[in-house]
């Protein structure tokens, strides 16, 4: 088939990369630029050179919604659009541009995870697993018929940078093969489940904020899902930030106030945590290696030099 790409990073790479290997005819890319915000520095494999690279021509665009796009879109006549890690809406007119509709790939296990960074927001969730799903688009975002999904199991002590891995796995496969049960006549693909559905909002610098009253298990988990080369979960100490790079769910029991810097356990400093903390059966997160506001990395025994103090979520008065 005859086909127009629609992707970004490192997510648009590979799927550009396994149509470039396919049977299939790339006729065109559109690509966003070049992003200077946190989350797209992350995993930023550049389409544009790909599809340069291949002799593909190219279009960059913030948005795909003026009118010399659309009518080059019309002069290439692509019998499906593909569109991956595509970050802002794609018009009625564009989507449905070719006979055969436009193929969405996202790395969520849809109706659930729509929308910004599922991987993040499902190891938050504790989610048993992860995966991704090749969708015809509609007018609601990621909510059209699901033609095919795959998942992958999410392990104890996975972090996000382990489930990208996993699951950027399934990307070109999955292409592949939602474009050949399209091309084969098949329509009967399955409706999306939208009492089941939820929706993402893009991560930012206050979602990685550390609340003390959440629970060890939450916050052990926030720290995988912020996990390098995403920004990572931070705190405050003596007025200065810190960034927690490495945390666990500690083995005893720890009492009182959240936040504050109790007791070295194992290769760990335990810091007490959870609402219900003062009531003396909740466990403590762990933490076993910080960043320091000036970059410096330390192991937790090397940071936390005395018991006592206090972690806050944002500098403390004076």
């Amino acid at each position: 088939m005859r086909v127009v790409m629609f992707g970004f990073q490192t997510w648009g790479h590979r799927t550009l990369q396994a149509l470039l290997d396919s049977e299939h005819d790339v006729a065109m890319v559109v690509t966003h630029p070049r992003g200077e915000g946190a989350y797209e520095k992350v995993w930023s494999d550049s389409v544009e050179e790909l599809a340069r690279e291949a002799g593909v021509p190219v279009m960059v665009r913030e948005r795909p919604d003026d009118e010399e796009l659309y009518e080059a879109l019309k002069q290439v006549a692509p019998d499906v659009i593909v569109a991956t890690n595509w970050r802002t809406w794609i018009p009625p007119r564009i989507f449905t541009l070719p006979a055969f509709g436009t193929l969405n790939v996202h790395d969520a296990l849809l109706p659930a995870y729509a929308g910004f960074s599922p991987l993040i927001w499902a190891l938050l969730n504790d989610e048993p697993e992860v995966g991704v799903t090749a969708h015809m688009m509609d007018d609601t975002l990621d909510a059209g018929p699901i033609v095919l999904q795959r998942a992958v199991p999410v392990g104890p002590e996975d972090t996000t940078t382990d489930l990208f891995h996993k699951t950027l796995e399934l990307f070109g496969p999955i292409t592949v093969d939602g474009l050949a049960e399209i091309a084969s006549g098949r329509r009967d693909f399955v409706p999306q489940d939208r009492s089941k559905a939820s929706f993402f909002h893009k991560r930012s610098e206050e979602d990685i904020r550390i609340d003390w009253t959440w629970t060890a298990e939450e916050l052990s988990r926030l720290v995988r899902a912020q996990s390098a080369p995403y920004p990572q979960a931070f705190c405050f100490h003596k007025q200065q930030r810190l960034e927690i790079i490495s945390a666990r769910v500690s083995e005893a029991v720890y009492g009182g106030t959240p936040g504050r810097i109790f007791y070295r356990e194992g290769d760990g400093v335990a810091v007490v945590a959870g609402a219900e903390a003062r009531r003396g059966r909740s466990k403590a997160l762990l933490i076993t290696k910080v960043r320091t506001e000036d970059g410096t990395e330390l192991a937790a025994h090397e940071y936390f030099t005395t018991m006592g103090g206090y972690l806050t979520s944002r500098p403390s008065p004076e």
